[in-house]
């Protein structure tokens, strides 16, 4: 794998994105889902994009002009600590207004309570462990897919399992590769995302 490609990964599959890319999961992935909304989906998934990656990406550029943080890459432990508590704001903010303004299936509330406590998590942790926030975006995502797949057997989503798992493979190597993180770490962050999305989702659905 060339720095070039790991860094593409890095960048395509970074966690500002998995919120949006779960929504479209959730909405066009899942028929019955979709079918049962009275709304414009692209609305919803525009919705979930400007207010889990637009403005978290506008502040963590503001805290790089203003100094306060070295890189948007959040390489060293202590630089994560405030923009991941930012981000954890923003992340509680959408979920409660979303549970507020919008009449969505709740089953979106709770991907979005599930990604806030993760994020949360991964926040507390940083202080003393810098674990994979990548890894625990791709594998929240992953058990997401893997619960609906349990609790909906006749829904065929062993394409999704699949790909996830792939994905989550690469993911892996690509931050291994860049020396990001240590093995340790990348196990960590998986961790982290599986248990709490799996955990929420398993219980609630």
């Amino acid at each position: 794998m060339t720095q070039k490609l790991a860094l593409l990964l890095s960048y395509v599959f970074q966690p500002l994105l998995i919120p949006t890319l779960i929504f479209l999961f959730l909405l066009f992935g899942i028929p019955e889902i979709a079918a049962s909304q009275y709304y414009n989906a692209w609305l919803i998934v525009m919705m979930v994009f400007v207010t889990t990656f637009v403005v978290p990406v506008l502040s963590l550029l503001t805290m790089k002009l203003t100094g306060n943080i070295a890189s948007i890459h959040l390489d060293k432990k202590d630089e994560r600590v405030f923009p991941f508590s930012t981000v954890s704001l923003f992340y509680g903010i959408s979920t409660y207004l979303f549970y507020l303004k919008f009449e969505i299936e709740p089953v979106f509330i709770l991907a979005l309570a599930s990604i806030t406590i993760c994020v949360i998590l991964l926040t507390s942790i940083t202080y003393f462990w810098k674990i994979s926030a990548h890894m625990t975006g791709i594998a929240g995502f992953l058990a997401i897919i893997i619960v609906i797949g349990l609790k909906n057997p006749s829904t065929n989503l062993v394409s999704f399992m699949l790909s996830g798992i792939m994905l989550s493979g690469i993911i892996a190597s690509s931050r291994l590769y860049l020396n990001a993180h240590n093995p340790m770490e990348i196990f960590g962050g998986f961790l982290l995302g599986f248990s709490v999305c799996f955990g929420a989702f398993y219980s609630y659905l």
